[in-house]
């Protein structure tokens, strides 16, 4: 079970971290508020004619949980992905994947004050490097530019999408007991219909870019990828796991993520983003062997 888990979270972080350099391609060939409405609309039509006989069969599962449902796509899917995708057009896709190791930090949080959930010293220990890692890049290696509030646009965008996501992943204990494609088609349905007020302003300000060639490969890669296969992966790997042993595994997006950004995009590899994979890998490290003692 638990080495089922580690290659469905594993292979989930790899798309994760080909999401982040999608997103820093479509800047000027799709505008962000579009790229996650067509993403989720396309996830769902692609989705419905398989799932559509086991959403019958969940039906009354499903329907006394629809607002449930609702929220975790509208957050978890739709307003992670604006934050995430709006912070491209201001940081580079390198920061971006190694912020994503705040995400634990959130769910860690939530879990111990909402539920009460156990944690070890030894956890809390790799969670510490890892919040330290993710102080370390988002200050671009001077921590005083966060005393002084100095940070990148991008950069707090990016933080504020790690508060989305840490708060879906939390939340996901609250899902009925459904199938899973159950409940994909209802997250990326939810996900769909929360996007478009978005899509609308978008416009409608005039921040709007309609998809070139370029922007329909980067649209393609993130249905099909980060949206259809990671996040069932994602779920399956909660569910077999637990949250916060899965959600450690987010950390491993740095990894994937600035190797793709350093090989497909160009971007410079400082000093700073080295010593900040370091701590989060050590954390990840840490936390997860501290998990599978405590859990047998």
């Amino acid at each position: 079970m638990q080495r089922a888990a580690y290659i469905l979270l594993t292979l989930t972080t790899l798309f994760w971290g080909g999401n982040a350099i999608a997103g820093k391609v479509a800047v000027g060939h799709i505008s962000p508020m579009l790229l996650t409405g067509l993403r989720w609309t396309f996830a769902f039509a692609l989705l419905l004619p398989f799932a559509w006989p086991q959403l019958k069969r969940d039906w009354t599962k499903a329907r006394s949980s629809m607002l449930t449902l609702f929220l975790l796509g509208a957050v978890g899917f739709t307003a992670y992905n604006l934050a995430f995708y709006s912070a491209l057009l201001y940081t580079t896709a390198v920061n971006v994947s190694i912020e994503h190791a705040a995400i634990p930090m959130v769910i860690f949080i939530a879990n111990f004050l909402l539920f009460g959930t156990r944690v070890t010293w030894l956890q809390v220990a790799g969670f510490i490097l890892s919040v330290v890692g993710v102080i370390v890049v988002a200050s671009h290696g001077d921590p005083h530019r966060l005393l002084s509030l100095d940070l990148n646009q991008g950069d707090a965008l990016m933080l504020l999408a790690i508060l989305f996501y840490g708060g879906y992943t939390v939340m996901l204990r609250f899902k009925p007991d459904v199938h899973w494609q159950t409940m994909m088609l209802a997250l990326t349905g939810s996900a769909a219909i929360a996007s478009v007020p978005f899509v609308i302003i978008e416009f409608a300000t005039g921040a709007g870019i309609w998809p070139d060639a370029a922007g329909w490969a980067v649209g393609a890669y993130t249905v099909i990828f980060p949206s259809l296969l990671a996040q069932a992966f994602y779920m399956r790997g909660v569910e077999l796991i637990g949250p916060n042993r899965a959600g450690l595994f987010i950390n491993l997006v740095p990894i994937f993520g600035t190797l793709l950004a350093i090989a497909l995009l160009g971007e410079a590899f400082e000093a700073y983003h080295a010593v900040a994979i370091v701590l989060v890998m050590g954390g990840i490290g840490i936390a997860e062997w501290s998990g599978r003692r405590a859990h047998g």
